[in-house]
């Protein structure tokens, strides 16, 4: 039975999505009941906030909450601020953070959360307001047994804190466990912020044996400066490698020999933009997606690289630390390039593993120290690599779609053996 319609919203990240769990399901000849059953949301829910801003004035905003499939566990994803924060971006990071967790196995299902802000323009004490009636007018879906929140855009380690808080207000004690990437002294990981960037190192060091490529021969770009971006950044350079392209939303640095990125981290955190760093070319974020090099890794915001741009990519391997940021219709151009690309339901999988691992410790009271943690990414990410490729070979199909087949079969298999309901 084929499965794929006509077309797809190549600009619609849940579209995008399903054009490829589509593909997968159709190769691994999944039962059309269960097809059904995995390309549907378990449920979605959509509140308006009241919140009374700083000048006295209510303000209403919409948020939301979308929880995929539980079928391997507990839900984990995201909660965001932004502008533009649509509905099916929200089916779209509940259906990555479901597939994510299996394809690394670990046992979380997933949803995503957001809020239509702009926190540009919102006090702290506001965006502390948003927080927390989000968090009182989504109690009823959320818990530490069915629905955790992790940080994600313009959501961080503070906010994380104002959900636990809230959340155990009403509980009447504390619940560490609703939350993860909140701070350590609160039962945060010591490698919250940077799970992420150590998952793509351990990746990229894995994937450079195909190359025969050592470190200090890898010239790697990096679009984002955020969290993953940063953190990824930092680590590389430590590890030796040379980052010749760094970016913003508002445009990146470019240097062949190599750039100094403690110092140029340094010069982003004090100044919040690239533009005023003068030692090195002045780059558009879009130039650093074609520029030569290695190793590219888009970190940042989802539909990053299309139809239209996916010819100009000059990379070797295409390491994907945010989700989404290749769409569907590039997928076939850069696999005829011949560009070896780590999906992003593996790349940052790495911030997944670290966040189970929290939850794990908050519910049993008991510490892992970081080399620990650490030593649990590497396993996890190195053997889904080790899978994925076996999956690509086995079955005559590129990384992307090997990286659903698995994930998808993972949860089909959990449904067959719990069975539906009814």
């Amino acid at each position: 039975m084929s499965y794929l319609p006509q077309t797809y919203d190549e600009y619609s990240p849940f579209e995008s999505t399903m054009a490829r769990f589509d593909r997968a399901a159709e190769l691994l000849n999944l039962e059309p009941n269960l097809y059904k059953i995995l390309r549907t949301p378990s449920r979605e829910v959509c509140v308006y906030l009241p919140i009374q801003r700083i000048n006295g004035d209510t303000e209403i905003f919409t948020a939301y909450r979308v929880q995929y499939n539980l079928a391997r566990g507990t839900l984990q994803g995201g909660l965001r601020f932004g502008p533009n924060i649509t509905l099916d971006e929200m089916r779209a990071g509940a259906a990555w953070s479901t597939y994510k967790c299996a394809l690394v196995d670990i046992p979380f299902g997933g949803s995503q959360g957001g809020v239509v802000c702009n926190p540009k323009y919102l006090q702290p004490l506001e965006i502390e307001r948003i927080t927390r009636r989000y968090t009182a007018d989504m109690l009823d879906v959320l818990g530490p047994e069915r629905d955790i929140i992790t940080p994600d855009i313009n959501t961080n380690e503070q906010i994380m804190a104002w959900i636990m808080d809230t959340y155990s207000m009403h509980a009447r004690h504390n619940v560490t466990a609703i939350v993860t990437g909140k701070p350590v002294e609160m039962g945060g990981s010591p490698v919250g912020n940077t799970a992420t960037g150590y998952g793509v190192l351990f990746l990229i060091e894995e994937a450079l044996k195909k190359f025969n490529l050592a470190p200090t021969e890898t010239k790697i770009a990096i679009q984002g400066a955020g969290r993953r971006g940063s953190s990824t950044a930092q680590l590389l350079y430590e590890a030796g490698y040379k980052i010749v392209a760094i970016s913003d939303v508002d445009g990146g640095i470019y240097k062949a020999e190599g750039l100094n990125i403690p110092e140029v981290l340094e010069h982003f955190a004090q100044h919040k933009t690239f533009k005023t760093y003068e030692l090195a070319e002045q780059i558009t974020t879009n130039e650093l997606l074609t520029i030569d090099c290695d190793v590219l890794i888009p970190a940042a915001l989802h539909e990053q690289i299309t139809s239209q741009n996916a010819i100009n990519v000059k990379c070797k391997i295409l390491c994907e630390a945010a989700d989404g940021s290749t769409t569907s219709q590039a997928d076939p151009i850069l696999y005829e390039k011949g560009t070896f690309v780590i999906p992003d339901l593996l790349a940052n999988a790495g911030g997944a593993i670290a966040r189970h691992l929290e939850w794990v410790q908050n519910r049993m009271g008991f510490f892992w120290k970081k080399e620990e943690i650490l030593d649990n990414i590497k396993h996890k990410m190195l053997k889904s690599f080790q899978e994925m490729l076996s999956f690509s070979e086995n079955h005559k199909v590129d990384t992307r779609t090997a990286a659903y087949m698995r994930a998808i079969d993972r949860v089909a298999a959990e449904i067959r053996l719990r069975g539906i309901y009814a």
